[in-house]
């Protein structure tokens, strides 16, 4: 069984900063790539940031410059350093991860999700 925990989220005011955390717990062998997405009310999953094994990264347009995608392999963990919000960056954030749980097949698995609200 693998589990993301995520951490983090909550009320903040246009131009503040949130940490959100992810942590994958359970029989992992191998975390692949690591990633962050969003669902705001109304509208589809999108995807905020990736990260892979190699620590190379990709922003969705809208978060660029702003948004920073970090990893502790050591840790099982990702981060999301979230700088100059937004109302429009308010969402719940979902972390996702593709994790090798045995020597012939991956998954992705998803966390729980957190609420990141940004007050004008």
């Amino acid at each position: 069984q693998v589990q993301l925990v995520e951490s983090g989220g909550g009320l903040v005011q246009a131009g503040g900063s949130l940490r959100l955390s992810c942590a994958a717990s359970g029989s992992i062998i191998s975390i692949n790539r690591m990633g962050w997405y969003r669902q705001a009310p109304g509208k589809q999953r999108e995807l905020v940031a990736v990260i892979t094994s190699g620590d190379s990264t990709n922003y969705a347009d809208s978060v660029k410059g702003r948004f920073t995608i970090s990893r502790d392999n050591a840790k099982n963990t990702v981060y999301l350093q979230m700088n100059s919000l937004k109302p429009e960056d308010t969402a719940v954030y979902y972390c996702n991860a593709n994790i090798m749980i045995n020597f012939w097949s991956r998954d992705d698995y998803w966390g729980q999700g957190t609420q990141v609200t940004v007050s004008s």
